[in-house]
């Protein structure tokens, strides 16, 4: 096992999830090869994408099924930017690599927003670690797991 996708296991049964991570054969890097590697909705996808708000990092487990809005995201949090962040600041905030931001297990705690279009699915997959690992959550696990402030982050 991936020692990122170890620490992700570590993590979630400490926290007490209910999931375990899943190793598959096909990559995970996008919500369509996630879905389509599990053979669930799109929207059943929690991407994790990572962003920045005025400079400071900020994680939105977003539905698979739609883009973040930006402009949306910025007017909720009352800040002037939100834009998508460089790899560099990708591994600095999460310790990981795009395609496989898992929603916990970060260096420091970052701001984090879960869309709650999510809770539409009674089981959403996220990333562990590595861009062939996933584990199962519900929405509210989601949020107790990440900290997160459910919020629409697309129209």
């Amino acid at each position: 096992m991936h020692p990122n996708v170890a620490r992700v296991a570590e993590i979630l049964r400490a926290a007490g999830a209910t999931g375990e991570p899943v190793l598959l054969a096909d990559s995970t890097r996008t919500a369509a090869e996630a879905a389509a590697a599990l053979g669930c909705a799109v929207g059943a996808i929690a991407s994790s994408l990572l962003f920045t708000a005025d400079g400071e990092p900020l994680l939105v487990m977003t539905s698979g099924a739609h883009r973040v809005d930006t402009d949306l995201v910025a007017g909720q949090l009352g800040v002037a930017k939100v834009k998508r962040a460089d790899p560099d600041t990708v591994r600095a905030a999460t310790g990981y690599a795009i395609g496989a931001v898992a929603p916990v297990g970060h260096p420091a705690p970052v701001r984090t927003l879960v869309d709650v279009a999510l809770a539409e699915h009674d089981v959403v997959w996220a990333a562990a670690g590595h861009s062939h690992a996933v584990f199962p959550t519900s929405y509210d696990e989601l949020v107790r797991l990440t900290g997160g402030t459910p919020a629409t982050v697309a129209p």
